[in-house]
Protein backbone atom coordinates (compact mmCIF):
# COMPACT_ATOMS: atom_id res chain seq x y z
CA UNK A 1 0.00 0.00 0.00
CA UNK A 2 1.32 3.19 -0.52
CA UNK A 3 -0.31 6.87 0.94
CA UNK A 4 0.96 9.92 1.98
CA UNK A 5 2.10 10.35 5.64
CA UNK A 6 1.00 13.54 6.42
CA UNK A 7 1.92 13.03 10.74
CA UNK A 8 4.31 15.11 12.32
CA UNK A 9 8.01 13.01 13.17
CA UNK A 10 8.60 14.32 16.50
CA UNK A 11 7.67 17.61 17.71
CA UNK A 12 8.39 21.41 15.85
CA UNK A 13 11.82 21.68 17.84
CA UNK A 14 13.03 18.66 17.72
CA UNK A 15 11.46 16.56 14.29
CA UNK A 16 13.56 13.41 14.63
CA UNK A 17 11.17 10.22 15.22
CA UNK A 18 12.46 7.14 15.68
CA UNK A 19 10.81 3.21 14.80
CA UNK A 20 11.98 0.61 16.31
CA UNK A 21 9.91 -2.52 14.63
CA UNK A 22 9.74 -6.20 14.93
CA UNK A 23 7.05 -8.67 14.55
CA UNK A 24 4.86 -7.13 16.49
CA UNK A 25 4.83 -4.07 15.59
CA UNK A 26 1.62 -2.51 13.30
CA UNK A 27 3.77 -1.00 11.03
CA UNK A 28 6.31 -4.83 10.64
CA UNK A 29 5.33 -4.72 6.95
CA UNK A 30 5.92 -1.28 5.46
CA UNK A 31 2.82 -0.09 3.46
CA UNK A 32 3.89 1.82 0.84
CA UNK A 33 4.02 5.50 1.38
CA UNK A 34 5.96 8.92 1.37
CA UNK A 35 6.54 11.82 3.00
CA UNK A 36 8.54 15.06 2.75
CA UNK A 37 10.70 13.71 5.21
CA UNK A 38 13.86 12.28 4.36
CA UNK A 39 14.06 8.79 6.30
CA UNK A 40 17.29 6.22 7.15
CA UNK A 41 16.45 2.44 7.27
CA UNK A 42 18.87 -0.14 9.45
CA UNK A 43 18.06 -3.55 9.53
CA UNK A 44 19.49 -5.90 12.52
CA UNK A 45 18.21 -9.29 11.62
CA UNK A 46 16.88 -10.82 8.84
CA UNK A 47 15.99 -9.18 5.95
CA UNK A 48 13.93 -6.24 4.29
CA UNK A 49 12.76 -6.48 0.48
CA UNK A 50 12.27 -2.68 0.04
CA UNK A 51 11.33 -0.39 -3.00
CA UNK A 52 12.05 3.05 -3.24
CA UNK A 53 9.97 4.67 -6.31
CA UNK A 54 9.89 1.79 -9.03
CA UNK A 55 13.35 -0.01 -7.63
CA UNK A 56 13.79 -2.92 -5.31
CA UNK A 57 16.44 -4.41 -3.58
CA UNK A 58 16.86 -6.28 -0.21
CA UNK A 59 18.15 -4.70 2.53
CA UNK A 60 20.66 -7.08 5.19
CA UNK A 61 22.04 -6.07 8.42
CA UNK A 62 24.70 -3.55 8.55
CA UNK A 63 23.40 -1.47 5.74
CA UNK A 64 21.87 1.70 5.73
CA UNK A 65 19.11 2.82 3.40
CA UNK A 66 18.45 6.56 3.14
CA UNK A 67 15.23 7.25 1.48
CA UNK A 68 14.96 10.33 -0.38
CA UNK A 69 12.35 12.68 0.40
CA UNK A 70 8.65 12.51 -1.19
CA UNK A 71 9.95 8.13 -2.60
CA UNK A 72 7.58 6.12 -2.68
CA UNK A 73 9.24 3.46 -0.42
CA UNK A 74 7.41 0.21 1.03
CA UNK A 75 9.03 -2.93 2.28
CA UNK A 76 8.38 -6.76 3.32
CA UNK A 77 10.66 -8.02 6.07
CA UNK A 78 11.49 -11.88 6.79
CA UNK A 79 12.24 -12.24 10.32
CA UNK A 80 13.18 -9.29 10.53
CA UNK A 81 14.06 -6.64 13.32
CA UNK A 82 14.96 -2.93 11.65
CA UNK A 83 14.37 0.83 12.94
CA UNK A 84 13.40 3.75 10.92
CA UNK A 85 14.58 7.36 12.13
CA UNK A 86 12.78 9.78 9.91
CA UNK A 87 13.71 13.93 10.40
CA UNK A 88 13.25 16.93 8.69
CA UNK A 89 16.39 17.83 7.18
CA UNK A 90 15.56 21.22 6.51
CA UNK A 91 16.14 21.24 10.31
CA UNK A 92 19.84 21.19 9.66
CA UNK A 93 20.35 24.32 8.07
CA UNK A 94 22.88 26.25 10.11
CA UNK A 95 23.04 29.99 8.51
CA UNK A 96 26.53 28.66 6.77
CA UNK A 97 25.76 29.18 2.56
CA UNK A 98 27.87 26.20 1.96
CA UNK A 99 26.38 23.60 4.27
CA UNK A 100 22.74 25.00 3.53
CA UNK A 101 23.39 25.05 -0.37
CA UNK A 102 23.31 21.15 -0.45
CA UNK A 103 20.77 20.90 2.30
CA UNK A 104 18.38 22.82 -0.15
CA UNK A 105 19.40 20.95 -3.71
CA UNK A 106 17.84 17.92 -1.43
CA UNK A 107 15.00 19.47 0.18
CA UNK A 108 14.01 20.72 -3.66
CA UNK A 109 14.99 17.23 -5.22
CA UNK A 110 17.66 18.96 -7.33
CA UNK A 111 20.01 16.50 -5.45
CA UNK A 112 19.39 13.02 -3.82
CA UNK A 113 21.86 10.38 -1.75
CA UNK A 114 22.11 7.16 -3.37
CA UNK A 115 19.89 5.13 -1.51
CA UNK A 116 21.63 1.47 -0.26
CA UNK A 117 24.83 1.56 1.81
CA UNK A 118 27.46 -0.75 3.00
CA UNK A 119 30.29 1.10 3.38
CA UNK A 120 31.14 1.24 7.35
CA UNK A 121 32.24 4.48 8.16
CA UNK A 122 28.85 5.66 7.19
CA UNK A 123 26.80 3.14 8.42
CA UNK A 124 28.79 3.23 11.91
CA UNK A 125 28.06 7.10 12.15
CA UNK A 126 24.15 5.98 11.29
CA UNK A 127 24.38 3.24 14.21
CA UNK A 128 25.48 5.90 16.76
CA UNK A 129 22.88 8.68 15.45
CA UNK A 130 20.14 5.87 15.86
CA UNK A 131 21.26 4.93 19.36
CA UNK A 132 21.44 8.34 20.74
CA UNK A 133 17.87 8.65 19.74
CA UNK A 134 17.16 5.12 21.20
CA UNK A 135 19.17 5.33 24.45
CA UNK A 136 18.10 9.41 25.04
CA UNK A 137 20.52 9.86 27.62
CA UNK A 138 21.28 13.21 29.13
CA UNK A 139 21.79 15.92 26.42
CA UNK A 140 20.48 13.06 23.52
CA UNK A 141 19.33 16.29 21.48
CA UNK A 142 23.31 17.93 21.41
CA UNK A 143 24.04 14.34 20.14
CA UNK A 144 21.14 13.48 17.95
CA UNK A 145 21.95 16.78 15.91
CA UNK A 146 25.43 16.64 16.13
CA UNK A 147 25.48 13.44 14.41
CA UNK A 148 22.43 14.01 11.72
CA UNK A 149 25.19 16.72 10.87
CA UNK A 150 28.18 14.11 10.68
CA UNK A 151 26.36 12.01 8.81
CA UNK A 152 25.11 14.48 6.13
CA UNK A 153 29.54 15.32 6.55
CA UNK A 154 29.96 12.30 5.62
CA UNK A 155 27.66 11.31 2.46
CA UNK A 156 28.76 14.24 1.29
CA UNK A 157 32.53 13.72 1.84
CA UNK A 158 32.00 10.72 -0.06
CA UNK A 159 29.99 11.19 -2.47
CA UNK A 160 27.01 9.26 -1.87
CA UNK A 161 24.83 11.43 -3.80
CA UNK A 162 23.88 12.56 -7.41
CA UNK A 163 22.63 15.69 -9.26
CA UNK A 164 21.88 13.19 -11.92
CA UNK A 165 17.94 13.08 -10.72
CA UNK A 166 15.28 12.07 -13.52
CA UNK A 167 13.06 14.71 -14.63
CA UNK A 168 9.94 14.61 -13.53
CA UNK A 169 8.79 14.31 -16.72
CA UNK A 170 10.17 10.93 -17.67
CA UNK A 171 7.63 7.94 -17.71
CA UNK A 172 9.24 6.57 -13.96
CA UNK A 173 8.25 9.94 -12.43
CA UNK A 174 5.03 9.76 -13.94
CA UNK A 175 4.01 6.44 -12.80
CA UNK A 176 5.48 7.28 -9.34
CA UNK A 177 2.68 10.15 -9.44
CA UNK A 178 0.18 8.35 -10.49
CA UNK A 179 0.27 5.68 -7.71
CA UNK A 180 0.95 7.99 -5.47
CA UNK A 181 -3.18 9.36 -6.29
CA UNK A 182 -4.05 5.71 -6.04
CA UNK A 183 -2.02 5.31 -2.42
CA UNK A 184 -3.91 8.48 -1.09
CA UNK A 185 -7.32 7.69 -2.32
CA UNK A 186 -6.96 4.26 -0.39
CA UNK A 187 -5.59 5.83 2.48
CA UNK A 188 -8.56 8.06 2.84
CA UNK A 189 -11.42 5.80 1.82
CA UNK A 190 -9.83 2.18 2.91
CA UNK A 191 -12.78 2.48 6.11
CA UNK A 192 -15.37 2.04 2.82
CA UNK A 193 -15.97 -0.64 0.59
CA UNK A 194 -13.11 -0.24 -2.37
CA UNK A 195 -13.44 -1.93 -5.83
CA UNK A 196 -10.23 -2.17 -8.08
CA UNK A 197 -12.27 -0.12 -10.50
CA UNK A 198 -12.67 2.74 -7.83
CA UNK A 199 -9.09 2.30 -7.60
CA UNK A 200 -8.50 2.39 -11.13
CA UNK A 201 -9.94 5.47 -11.84
CA UNK A 202 -8.13 7.26 -8.93
CA UNK A 203 -5.53 7.00 -10.67
CA UNK A 204 -6.92 7.49 -14.25
CA UNK A 205 -6.66 3.92 -15.35
CA UNK A 206 -8.43 1.23 -17.15
CA UNK A 207 -8.76 -1.41 -14.77
CA UNK A 208 -7.52 -3.97 -16.79
CA UNK A 209 -3.97 -1.99 -17.42
CA UNK A 210 -3.83 -0.38 -13.78
CA UNK A 211 -3.76 -4.28 -12.17
CA UNK A 212 -0.83 -4.91 -13.93
CA UNK A 213 0.38 -1.25 -13.52
CA UNK A 214 0.14 -1.86 -9.57
CA UNK A 215 1.22 -5.30 -9.29
CA UNK A 216 4.80 -3.69 -11.21
CA UNK A 217 5.01 -0.53 -9.14
CA UNK A 218 4.39 -2.94 -5.72
CA UNK A 219 5.19 -5.84 -5.88
CA UNK A 220 1.35 -6.66 -4.69
CA UNK A 221 -1.74 -6.81 -5.90
CA UNK A 222 -4.23 -4.16 -5.62
CA UNK A 223 -6.47 -6.46 -2.89
CA UNK A 224 -3.05 -7.69 -1.03
CA UNK A 225 -1.77 -4.02 -0.68
CA UNK A 226 -5.37 -3.03 0.53
CA UNK A 227 -5.56 -5.97 2.94
CA UNK A 228 -2.25 -5.15 3.93
CA UNK A 229 -3.17 -1.29 4.90
CA UNK A 230 -6.38 -2.29 6.73
CA UNK A 231 -4.89 -4.56 8.59
CA UNK A 232 -1.98 -1.97 9.74
CA UNK A 233 -4.86 0.29 10.34
CA UNK A 234 -6.92 -2.49 12.77
CA UNK A 235 -3.46 -3.20 14.34
CA UNK A 236 -3.11 -0.11 15.34
CA UNK A 237 -6.72 0.25 16.94
CA UNK A 238 -6.18 -2.98 19.16
CA UNK A 239 -3.35 -1.45 20.49
CA UNK A 240 -4.70 2.00 21.02
CA UNK A 241 -8.41 2.14 21.68
CA UNK A 242 -10.74 -0.43 23.58
CA UNK A 243 -12.91 -0.75 20.70
CA UNK A 244 -13.83 -4.63 20.04
CA UNK A 245 -12.56 -6.92 17.32
CA UNK A 246 -15.53 -6.42 15.54
CA UNK A 247 -16.37 -2.82 15.78
CA UNK A 248 -12.48 -2.99 14.42
CA UNK A 249 -12.87 -5.22 11.37
CA UNK A 250 -16.04 -2.41 10.31
CA UNK A 251 -14.63 0.36 11.38
CA UNK A 252 -11.15 -0.61 8.98
CA UNK A 253 -13.15 -1.61 5.74
CA UNK A 254 -13.78 -5.08 6.77
CA UNK A 255 -17.80 -6.03 6.15
CA UNK A 256 -17.13 -9.77 7.60
CA UNK A 257 -15.98 -10.82 10.80
CA UNK A 258 -14.38 -13.66 9.86
CA UNK A 259 -12.57 -12.49 6.36
CA UNK A 260 -11.15 -9.99 8.89
CA UNK A 261 -9.76 -12.42 11.37
CA UNK A 262 -8.75 -14.88 8.55
CA UNK A 263 -6.91 -11.82 6.88
CA UNK A 264 -5.28 -10.90 9.98
CA UNK A 265 -4.12 -14.19 10.65
CA UNK A 266 -2.43 -14.50 7.35
CA UNK A 267 -0.62 -10.98 7.64
CA UNK A 268 0.17 -10.99 11.35
CA UNK A 269 0.62 -14.64 11.85
CA UNK A 270 -2.09 -14.45 15.06
CA UNK A 271 -5.67 -13.75 15.25
CA UNK A 272 -6.42 -10.18 16.54
CA UNK A 273 -7.77 -11.05 20.03
CA UNK A 274 -4.21 -12.56 20.48
CA UNK A 275 -2.18 -10.05 18.75
CA UNK A 276 -4.36 -7.52 21.33
CA UNK A 277 -3.47 -9.79 24.49
CA UNK A 278 0.13 -10.51 24.12
CA UNK A 279 1.33 -6.96 22.89
CA UNK A 280 -0.88 -5.29 26.03
CA UNK A 281 0.77 -7.67 28.64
Amino acid sequence: MSYNELKQHGTEDFPFELYEIDENHPKYEMAFHWHSAMELVIVYSGKLDLTLNNRQFTVYPDELVVVNSEFIHGGTPTDCKYECLVFNISFLKTGNHSCDSFIDDLINRHCIFKEKIKEKTIVDTAKRLFSALRERDDGFKFMVIGLAHELIGTLYEKKNYTYDVVDLTGKDDKNVLKLKKVLAFIRENFDREITIDDMARSADLSTNYFCSFFKEMTDKTPIAYLNVYRIERAARKLLGTDMTVTQIAYSCGFNDLSYFIKTFKEIKNTTPSKYRRNISS
